[in-house]
């Protein structure tokens, strides 16, 4: 696991964190696309969303259910928001850990460019 998450969700290094249980740890990006950018992450070390097993289903679940909470949590439910998975390369994946960006607070751009 890249050790910064790693080290946030062990509480070795500060994170604004919003929200941990036994599955998952969400906490504020550090560098934030828009006024509310939460990273929702494993607690355990998936690599990419091609790396979950059936067992893991459990986690994906809470993942999105944690996503929710946090929109009305922070006021972007009803206007709405995003959620970000990308997988490897091609998808646009920039490390190699199974993230969830929720993403809101502001009309968003398309996410796919039509040419």
């Amino acid at each position: 696991m890249p050790s910064l998450f790693s080290q946030i969700i062990r509480g070795e290094l500060p994170g604004d964190i919003l929200y941990q249980d036994e599955l998952v740890t969400a906490f504020r990006d550090i560098y934030p696309a828009a006024p509310t950018h939460v990273l929702i992450v494993p607690n355990k070390f998936i690599a990419t969303v091609n790396d979950l097993t059936e067992a893991d289903e459990q986690i994906a679940g809470r993942m999105l259910l944690v996503a929710r909470k946090l929109a009305e949590q922070e006021g972007i439910a009803e206007d709405g928001y995003r959620l970000i998975i990308n997988c490897n390369q091609h998808g646009g994946q920039e490390f190699y850990l199974l993230h969830l960006d929720l993403i809101g607070g502001r009309p968003l751009w398309p996410m796919i460019l039509r040419v």
